[in-house]
């Protein structure tokens, strides 16, 4: 048996004909880093809320360590939990704030003592041990949210957008203190976020959701090599990947403009005589400038005029409108065009994805 595992689960709301979270299957391992996204409302927070015992669960069955957790008390079971706003004492000090849980716990002072000061040393607070949360900065507090989480030693971490009220700065340095954390404790963590690209760069698995049920679970590059419809391929990725509405015919990919492109016979076979009006969906890096005097695939080369810019340091996005649709080409900072500018590209063959108009379903992955 799994770490935790979910069946079935559900959660109504008083009043409310449908689920917030609609029959919810998934299982968790040990030490596994697990991110929940999805966009707001999709019930990430709300599924979080039911392995804490904050929600109850309306149908299903929720297990944590082989025992069933239904009706067991938030306390008995065995987590700790870093809320979105920190929630310190404010008359209490760095220290005390650490610690109060396990003073709670009846733990003798002299060990309560030993692990406040593993905490802080970990999580470099030493310098603010004796400071009040309004002395400290956003990332000072996240940290001693942290450390009274870790202190109580706890096998399964609940993490709910704890980096959401932080800098964009300040949120990487505290994703790869999260990360160090998770490594070093040994402990499942369950990470609940907006930001994809927190997801992308922290978690084992990600769970992506959408109107409270599981669109795809996997690691964070199948995700984005292979989403299973349109909406986990929007949501997965920045800038997310470009969509054109398109009319296949056999190998040949009609635009809304009246462009066109030929597809080779291993997509063909992919569609499985599939026709008709699709969704083509392609990344930014995935659609190559063409050089002056290049003669690669000349047959399916396109062009475009550059309506804007993005000089991002390590890499540049180009702005165009192709197919009747707002595009966007990741290219290398050493490939620059000027708001303006014709250019020539081709879409990778390989890289291309077809959606079904009406349900999403990627076709490249049936």
């Amino acid at each position: 048996m799994s770490f935790i595992e979910f069946k079935n689960v559900c959660k109504m709301y008083p009043g409310s004909k449908v689920n917030t979270v609609d029959n919810f299957n998934l299982n968790i391992e040990e030490k596994e880093f697990i991110a929940f996204v999805g966009p707001s409302g999709c019930g990430k927070s709300t599924t979080l809320r039911m392995i804490a015992g904050f929600e109850e669960i309306t149908g299903g069955e929720l297990f944590i360590d082989g025992k069933k957790v239904n009706d067991v008390a938030p306390r008995d079971r065995g987590i700790a939990m870093v809320f979105q706003n920190y929630a310190l004492y404010p008359h209490m000090t760095v220290e005390k704030n650490i610690g109060y849980g396990l003073k709670n716990m009846k733990m003798p002072a002299s060990e309560i003592k030993k692990k406040v000061d593993w905490a802080i040393k970990i999580l470099g607070l030493e310098e603010y041990r004796n400071r009040k949360p309004k002395n400290l900065s956003g990332g000072q507090r996240q940290r001693v949210a942290l450390g009274r989480a870790i202190v109580k030693n706890q096998k399964l971490f609940l993490m709910d957008e704890p980096l959401s009220n932080l800098d964009a700065k300040l949120r990487v340095s505290m994703r790869t203190e999260i990360s160090k954390l998770h490594r070093e404790l040994g402990a499942t963590t369950i990470y609940v976020t907006h930001d994809q690209v927190e997801a992308m760069t922290m978690a084992d698995r990600i769970v992506i959701m959408k109107d409270g049920v599981i669109q795809q679970v996997g690691k964070p590059m199948e995700l984005y090599d292979h989403p299973v419809n349109q909406f986990v391929a929007g949501f997965i990725g920045s800038p997310q990947m470009n969509f054109f509405d398109v009319t296949v015919e056999g190998d040949t990919v009609r635009f809304a403009d009246g462009g066109s492109l030929s597809l080779p016979d291993e997509i063909v076979k992919k569609l499985r005589g599939r026709k008709g009006e699709m969704t083509l969906g392609i990344r930014g890096e995935d659609i190559k400038i063409a050089g002056r005097g290049e003669e690669k695939d000349k047959a399916n080369r396109q062009t475009a005029v550059i309506t804007d810019t993005e000089v991002m340091g390590n890499e540049n996005n180009l702005y165009f409108t192709f197919g009747k649709s707002q595009a966007v080409a990741r290219v290398s900072k050493y490939e620059i065009a000027q708001i303006g500018d014709q250019i020539s590209f081709e879409f990778i063959p390989s890289k291309i994805h077809f959606f079904d108009k009406d349900t999403g379903v990627n076709y490249m992955e049936q």
